[in-house]
């Protein structure tokens, strides 16, 4: 994916607003599939568009003691991290409606916090259990990026809370797995899912039945 010289002013102008250093980090690998240099060449171009933008690129295979420390089970794969590891991740190539969400994640987490309205911020905040939350999109989705935006923010919000947006079409595997047929379709711990970008409010109550449900996600 290479960026126009209008699109790059664009996200310069997004990038203005900047509060704090982001940390954009790859994960890739010596033979590169098509996807993983795409991304990482992607992620680097990204990095010239802010002096606040740091990158660093990992090779899943040599560096696993990196791919532990940030939970990396899979590639391609970005961690975006500001002043806190937030647990956000993105797997697969952010390419058309989701590249909007990897621009607008890294302006929430260089500030840390999300326009979220008070009210939501106060129901995640009596979240006190680890809750991991996949995200399944597709490029051509125009309602995946809301959901994952969501996701992304709920990490930002809550310590407990981390968040993986997934290209569902990179990793077949998992749509197997979860037996996905349309997106944005969610999974919470394992044992709760739905299917459509629900409001904040529906989100937040999906997680609150993964939690009764006692599942445990820390290693998951």
């Amino acid at each position: 994916m290479v960026l126009s010289e209008s699109q790059k002013q664009i996200i310069r102008n997004k990038f203005a607003a900047l509060a704090g250093d982001v940390e954009l980090i790859v994960f890739t690998q010596e033979h590169e599939c098509q996807l993983c240099r795409e991304n990482r060449e992607l992620v680097l171009e990204l990095g010239t568009l802010s002096p606040r933008i740091k990158t660093k690129v990992y090779d899943f295979v040599i560096n696993g003691d990196q791919d532990i420390k940030y939970k990396i089970n899979k590639i391609p794969a970005i961690a975006l991290v500001g002043k806190s590891d937030y647990g956000i991740r993105y797997y697969g190539m952010p390419a058309g409606y989701e590249f909007a969400v990897i621009v607008d994640d890294i302006v929430d987490v260089s500030k840390g916090t999300t326009s979220l309205p008070d009210i939501i911020k106060k129901k995640l905040s009596e979240i006190k259990k680890p809750v991991h939350i996949q995200v399944f999109v597709t490029p051509t989705c125009p309602f995946c990026p809301r959901a994952a935006r969501l996701a992304h923010q709920f990490a930002i919000e809550n310590e407990f809370v981390r968040s993986d947006v997934i290209e569902m079409t990179e990793f077949p595997y998992l749509v197997q797995k979860y037996n996905i047929m349309s997106t944005p379709h969610i999974v919470i711990n394992e044992n709760t899912s739905f299917v459509g970008a629900q409001p904040p409010e529906v989100f937040i109550d999906q997680i609150f039945m993964a939690l009764r449900s006692g599942y445990d996600p820390m290693y998951s």
